[in-house]
């Protein structure tokens, strides 16, 4: 199954009434970027407000709590750890200290300097709560913006030490600020809401919020919002490179989200008909992964002529695996969360489309599974070229150990997950797909070369090696 992402992020500022309302609904939309914790903060009158908990938006959240989250401008969070550990110290927003003012923070992505930087702040005498990357942001913010007294400058002096993907909404008395990496690696989105304006991880967010998609921040783009409608943008140092995250169209962003102008849900079935003329295959039908790989299976049937099929049916009630905290409930969930429609595989030739193949092991599980339903043969294709490398910018997959097809080839990793045979996407097929230049995309993942220098990479590379 595919990698996940670490989080996804809501600002609201509205004229007059209560922003919280608004944030629920949006990270609602967003919950599948992150399933291990929620919040919320608000502002009132300069007052901070704030609610957090470990599970879902609807388990955090009820109607006594969003009422308590007063003020007309505020930010929203869901997590999934990727730098710090799974517990409620570290789920956002993480509240600060401005000088004198109370402040919020939520993030989506890594930075892969954290260690340096944190080092260097506790040196200077800055105590930290936690252990995600999130707050060595938010305390980088804080020391420029004890020295500046303006948070734009504040934001865009931390900029140059942050190394990494990242998309950060702020919350500073009452404005809002919101503002992405020089390289546009994690997403943000700016729109209009009914009263006011908002940011968010994907456009979705913004439609189910009632509202309707402006543009893309820019990379390294600063927005400051304030009263619904004052909005001034300033840019950071160095944003003329981009490095947009490919997943955000293989895999994380929901198939209705429209990211950096290309409709995902388009690019996906783009990839299944490139697929499906790469890589064909002599079977009786083509069955997704459910629920992402369905825009990619019906692209690979749209050019094959075989007939698609839902074969596998999900338990909407089930959380993604690949967001549970270990492997082993991972592998336990898989038959609690899809089974095969009975009758339907028996004596079948199979096409199973899948959008990635991180570890293997889930999809070695759903192969097994719908071979006890009956079919006959299972060719698996992949709407991703094989991921080979780690990521170090908000993706949970840094150790080339768990990889499976680093290191193996195409038949090997067939033998792995106990198919016929297995075939990835081509890398010109996906960056054809996507739409936008090979080199405005970050493909780190797939090549190990990464758009940003990542420290210790090369030891770390080392050290997995020896350790085969």
């Amino acid at each position: 199954m595919p990698p996940q992402e670490a989080c996804g992020v809501v600002g609201v500022s509205l004229t007059s009434k209560g922003a919280a309302p608004l944030i629920y609904r949006g990270l609602r939309a967003l919950q599948h970027r992150g399933q291990e914790s929620a919040g919320i903060a608000t502002s009132s009158h300069g007052q901070l407000h704030h609610r957090k908990g470990m599970g879902l938006v609807t388990e955090v959240f009820d109607r006594d709590t969003l009422e308590a989250l007063r003020g007309p401008v505020g930010i929203g969070h869901v997590r999934y750890s990727t730098t710090g550990t799974s517990n409620l110290e570290n789920a956002q927003p993480l509240v600060v200290k401005l000088r004198d003012e109370d402040a919020a923070l939520a993030h989506n992505g890594d930075i892969v300097n954290y260690e340096r930087v944190r080092n260097r702040l506790q040196a200077q005498g800055v105590e930290f709560l936690g252990t995600a990357d999130s707050e060595t942001i938010a305390e980088m913010i804080a020391v420029e913006y004890g020295r500046t007294r303006d948070i734009e400058t504040a934001v865009r002096r931390a900029s140059t030490e942050l190394v990494g993907g990242y998309a950060v909404v702020m919350l500073v008395g009452s404005k809002l600020v919101a503002f992405r990496d020089p390289l546009g690696i994690r997403p943000l989105v700016l729109g209009e809401v009914e009263g006011g304006i908002a940011v968010a991880s994907e456009s979705t967010a913004l439609e189910l919020m009632g509202g309707r998609l402006t543009r893309d921040v820019e990379a390294g783009e600063v927005l400051l919002i304030e009263k619904g409608h004052d909005l001034r943008s300033s840019k950071m140092p160095n944003t003329s490179e981009l490095a947009h995250c490919m997943f955000e169209w293989v895999y994380f962003s929901r198939p209705d989200s429209v990211v950096e102008g290309h409709p995902v849900y388009e690019v996906r079935t783009r990839i299944g008909q490139t697929l499906a003329r790469e890589s064909p295959a002599e079977a009786d039908l083509v069955i997704p992964v459910p629920d992402s790989s369905r825009p990619q299976a019906l692209g690979f049937s749209e050019v094959s002529g075989i007939p698609y099929a839902e074969g596998l049916i999900k338990n909407r009630f089930v959380e993604r695996t690949f967001i549970l905290p270990d492997q082993k409930r991972r592998e336990e969930e898989v038959r609690v969360k899809l089974h095969p429609v009975p009758g339907m595989l028996k004596g079948r030739r199979i096409v199973l489309v899948d959008d990635s193949i991180v570890r293997g092991t889930t999809l070695r599980e759903i192969i097994q599974m719908v071979r006890s339903a009956g079919a006959t043969r299972v060719d698996v294709r992949i709407g991703c070229p094989p991921i080979v490398a780690p990521c170090y910018f908000g993706v949970d997959m840094k150790d080339r150990r768990q990889l499976v097809a680093s290191g193996r080839t195409e038949e090997e990793v067939a033998k792995v997950i106990g198919a016929e045979s297995v075939h990835y996407l081509s890398m010109n097929g996906l960056v054809e797909s996507i739409g936008l230049r090979r080199q405005d995309l970050c493909l780190g993942c797939l090549t190990g070369k990464y758009p940003v220098e990542v420290p210790e990479e090369h030891r770390r590379f080392q050290k997995n090696l020896e350790e085969f």
